[in-house]
């Protein structure tokens, strides 16, 4: 999995890593019952990654995910900032997954 940050995004991105010290995942976050097809894409901050996170390809940031996710998403994604909407957007150059993509700290 690879992602490409916007100038936009690590704008945004790099206080917030820099102020708290800790890497980023890239989270297929379970909503409802649990089942894998209800995720919400999200970014999470983390200490250090776990048994299962993957290091993924980035520009610039590096990140971790969790492999069993990667069939939800396309090998190349970007990460964006909507500065009208202040929030982070996930897209391919085919689709765009999320338009409020959070942060979870």
């Amino acid at each position: 999995m690879q992602i490409t940050f916007t100038p936009a995004a690590v704008q945004q991105l790099e206080p917030i890593l820099a102020a708290t010290n800790k890497k980023l995942k890239f989270l297929h976050d379970t909503v409802g019952d649990g089942c894998g097809d209800n995720g919400v894409a999200t970014l999470q901050l983390i200490e250090e990654p776990i048994e299962d996170d993957a290091p993924g390809i980035a520009d610039p940031f590096p990140f971790y995910y969790e492999l069993r996710h990667k069939v939800y998403y396309e090998d190349h994604m970007k990460i964006d900032f909507n500065s009208k909407t202040h929030s982070f957007v996930l897209k391919s150059d085919s689709q765009i997954y999320h338009s409020h993509l959070r942060i979870l700290r």
